[in-house]
This record gives structure tokens, C-alpha cells and sequence, in this order.
């Protein structure tokens, strides 16, 4: 039986037992087949940059509806303050200390077999589509997504070469697709990347509209090396503004994202697919200190800062204090999952994995080191169980560290500095280092910590030029970081 065949019987048997799975001899009417996953996860998008917090510049009103009409997670955490380790947690269910992908390399890949996100849904019939910025794998290497079980991939591999929105080709199953008249200038070009990456979000779910599907739109705005058409009406919402051109256009991507979450939603009304599909909106990692001056120390849009009290998260992406993990995190699923509430449940996106698999009756790896929070979703009574806690939430990122247990986090924020400890109900800010008054608490995360780690285990990389190909877009650029690049070079090649 060939893989297609495979799946299509897969699918038929999930369809046969997922009800009795999930909802036991009696499911509801309408419950004839597994449910749709649509998981939006938005590059760089800050905690506090959606307007239902208050944000008086960003306005978000689809993301606010998405919000209001379902669960909002004030403690979902990421995988890790950057972008490719935290897509390796979110996809494979893995904490720092166990996952493949610890660094920002960007070309960096998951190990072949490798079992994500895409894999579980894609055994169980489900038909797999991702759709952005991927991170976990180049082309060239055994981390591709097209291995890890998504029947397509259209966007980008390297996380480099997702820093612009003008590229000369994207990529689709690890073949170029030419993007007409883009030049490589990152900043501005006549095929605007996001446009297609939402056409492609928006043509899989049509196509898989009779079947269960998982959509992970991984798109890149409002991260990367800004430029956005001149025409489109997010961008002439904030043209005007009395901030640098980045500035504007950042805020016009975080308005473009929220506009194309709405028409994602409404695609599914259409459908008549609503229902049927659970929705999930994240950040990746901690917002990034876009912008600061002397009037917004923390970035003009302050992502970091409760626009409302002025409390603030310390540190920002790259970080493992607060604010380098907060993310925003919104579930919707009508008619099965309560909405209109807030949930403070702790959790973060090694979670996700066994999530999604408990909400969709679907089997999930058993070597992970995440915990459904689907009785928090659903309702301990619906679920059948109580929810789980977790011992500790891990992270590590270069030479930084950090546990948590509870209320208590341990930070080692730099090699050969000293551990810190901060207690989170008192001290959201991270202000009052208690390592010193309670070295008890403080011995036992760092003892967790060191039981948390295993040594990393690399993927493979086997065409080097392949991969470096899609990471240098800025060759023949004559301004930015490529201008910079190329005259470090040509000084050290003068004699």
C-alpha cells in the first residue's frame, strides 16, 4: 500500500473511532469526523500588542473577536526566546533540554525520523499543510518539512531568508517557486511574500475542506526586515504616523496579520467548517525591543509593558526573564470549548503536542515532556480527569538557563554569572533577587535543572551549498546589513 492509500485508510479509521475516543458511547450529532486544527503562530507578536490588552496603537479587532469568543491563556509560555528553538518545542513536543534544536542558526535540523506535530496528524489521516517560516530544517538537511510529515510546505526553510517579505523565490517542498519582479532587496520588490503565503493558507484549507486537516500558518510578519506594499490598506492606516518608516510598517503588519486572521475565519464559515475546527493564535517568543527611544525605553510599542498598569516583563527576545517568553495564546473551538474566558493555567509549548492530540482523539509520541491542558480547555468533567501540573518548565538558550516550579523561577542569566531566583505571584517584573534568603528553593530547581539537560543530538546536512544558498538573500544588496557585511570584508581582505 503506497503512502497516499495508507493514509486515505488511516483516515477512515480515525473517522470510525474518534468519537467514542474523545466523547465517549454518546458524541455529539454533529460529531461525524476528527476536528480541524487551524494554528496560527505569528512571528515576533508581543504580549501586550493586541488592542483587547489595551495596546493604544495596534488595532487588532479579528485576533480581539478570536479572544473574546475563547479561552486566553495568560501563561502559556514559549518553547524558547527565539525563533527556531521555539518552533522545535511547539512541534515536537520536547523541552530545551531534550529537543534537537537549541540554537538560532536557522539552518540548524531535525534529526531524520523525527516525529512533530505534522507526523501525528498526518498518521492519523489528517492532511498536514504548513504555510511561513519553518526554521527546523534547510533545504539540504534532514530537518525539511516535507520528512516530518507535512504533505506541503510553502514559504521558507531558513529563517534567514525569512527576514524578507521580497524575496526572489520562496519554497515549496524544497523546490523554488520565482517570485516576479523581486530583485533580492529585502525591503521592497513587486511580489509581496506574505500575499502568496495567505493565498496558499487559504487554497489548503479549501482543497481539504471534506477531510480533517492541520493548518500551521507560521507566518513572518510583523518580524523580519520591514517593507510592505505602498498600496495595502493596512499600510495606509499607519503611513501617516509620526514614526520612523519601520516603525510604520511594523504596525502595519501587525494590523495586516490580524486583517487576514479574519478573512482565514470567515473562510471557514464559508465552508461551513467552523464548527468543526479548533483555532489556536500564539506569539513565537518574547517580543522583540522594537524601536526605543528616549520617550519608549522599551520600544515605541512597549510589547512588554501592561499598557494599563505600566507593569512591565523584564527582558526581551533572546532572554529567559519573562518577557523574552510571554507569548499571547488564544484557543476557540465553538460548541466544545467555553469561551469568553481567561485561563492563568501554566503551561508552555511542549504542551501543545499532547493538546491537540487529547482534543482530536488522536495518538500521541509518549517520549515527550509536554502535558495536555485539554482538561483546562474542555472542563475537567468533559475530560474525565483532572489537570496535570508540571514538576518544572525548562528552558536553556546559549549560556542562559532557567527552571520553574510553580511560582518559583531560577534564572542563571549569563555563564559564570550567579544564579538568580524570583517568586512570580509576588514579582511578575523579576525586581527582587531571592537566591540569597532562600538558598533551599533555589539548590533544588538548580539540582532539577541539571537533571533536565541531556547532551544535544544534531541533525544532518547534506548539501551545504543548498543550504547556503537560501541563506545569503542579501548577496548583491548594497545596503543594510549587506553593505556592512561586504565592506568587513573587503577590509580584511585588504593587505
Amino acid at each position: 500500500m503506497n503512502g497516499v492509500a495508507l493514509r486515505s485508510a488511516l483516515a477512515g479509521l480515525v473517522l470510525a473511532t474518534w468519537a467514542a475516543q474523545t466523547w465517549g458511547q454518546e458524541p455529539p450529532a454533529k460529531a461525524s469526523r476528527p476536528p480541524n486544527i487551524v494554528y496560527f503562530i505569528i512571528d515576533e507578536l508581543g504580549y501586550y500588542e493586541l488592542s483587547c490588552m489595551g495596546h493604544p496603537e495596534h488595532r487588532t479587532p479579528h485576533i480581539d473577536q478570536l479572544a473574546a469568543e475563547g479561552v486566553r491563556m495568560t501563561q502559556c509560555l514559549a518553547g524558547g526566546p527565539v525563533c527556531a528553538p521555539t518552533r522545535c518545542a511547539l512541534l515536537t513536543g520536547k523541552h530545551a533540554g531534550h529537543m534537537t534544536i537549541r540554537a538560532n542558526g536557522g539552518f540548524d535540523p531535525l534529526r531524520e525520523g523525527e516525529v512533530t506535530l505534522g507526523t501525528v496528524f498526518q498518521r492519523a489521516g489528517y492532511a498536514t499543510g504548513g504555510f511561513g517560516k519553518w526554521g527546523n530544517g534547510a533545504r539540504g538537511t534532514s530537518g525539511v518539512p516535507e520528512k516530518h510529515g507535512f504533505d506541503i510546505f510553502f514559504g521558507y526553510y531558513d529563517q534567514v531568508h525569512a527576514h524578507t517579505f521580497f524575496p526572489k523565490y520562496l519554497i515549496r517542498n524544497s523546490q523554488e517557486v520565482p517570485l516576479p519582479g523581486n530583485t533580492g532587496d529585502p525591503q521592497q520588490g513587486q511580489t509581496f511574500s506574505q500575499y502568496l503565503i495567505f493565498e496558499e493558507s487559504c487554497q489548503f484549507i479549501r482543497q481539504n475542506k471534506d477531510r480533517p486537516f492541520f493548518a500551521y500558518l507560521c507566518w513572518t510578519p510583523p518580524h523580519g526586515r520591514w517593507g510592505i506594499p505602498e498600496d495595502d490598506p493596512s499600510w495606509q492606516l499607519y503611513k501617516d504616523k509620526p514614526w520612523s518608516r519601520d516603525a510604520r510598517i511594523y504596525a502595519a503588519m501587525v494590523h495586516l496579520v490580524d486583517r487576514q486572521v479574519g478573512q482565514i475565519r470567515q473562510l471557514l464559515r464559508e465552508l461551513g467548517l467552523q464548527e468543526q475546527t479548533i483555532i489556536v493564535l500564539s506569539g513565537d517568543n518574547g517580543a522583540a525591543r522594537y524601536f526605543p527611544d528616549a520617550q519608549h525605553p522599551d520600544g515605541i510599542f512597549s510589547p512588554n509593558v501592561d499598557p494599563r498598569t505600566g507593569v512591565r516583563f523584564r527582558g526581551f527576545k533572546g532572554e529567559l526573564y519573562e518577557g523574552g517568553l510571554r507569548v499571547p495564546y488564544l484557543v476557540y473551538w465553538p460548541g466544545k470549548i467555553a469561551g469568553g474566558r481567561v485561563s492563568d493555567h501554566l503551561c508552555y509549548f511542549p504542551d501543545v503536542m499532547p493538546t491537540l492530540c487529547e482534543l482530536t482523539g488522536v495518538a500521541c509520541p509518549t517520549d515527550i515532556d509536554g502535558l495536555s491542558f485539554a482538561p483546562v480547555l474542555l472542563g475537567e468533567a468533559v475530560a474525565g480527569r483532572k489537570q496535570p501540573q508540571h514538576e518544572y518548565l525548562y528552558w536553556e538558550h546559549r549560556n542562559q538557563v532557567a527552571i520553574r516550579q510553580g511560582p518559583w523561577k531560577a534564572i542563571l542569566p549569563a555563564q559564570g554569572a550567579a544564579w538568580e531566583l524570583y517568586h512570580l505571584d509576588h514579582d511578575i517584573s523579576e525586581t527582587r533577587n531571592l537566591a540569597q534568603e532562600h538558598p533551599d528553593v533555589l539548590a533544588r530547581l538548580q539540582a532539577l535543572a541539571q537533571a533536565a539537560r541531556t547532551p544535544p543530538q544534531s541533525g544532518e546536512i547534506y548539501d551545504r551549498a543548498l543550504v547556503e544558498k537560501d541563506r545569503n538573500y542579501f548577496e548583491g544588496q548594497t545596503t543594510g546589513k549587506a553593505k556592512a557585511g561586504k565592506k568587513n570584508k573587503a577590509k580584511a581582505a585588504a593587505p
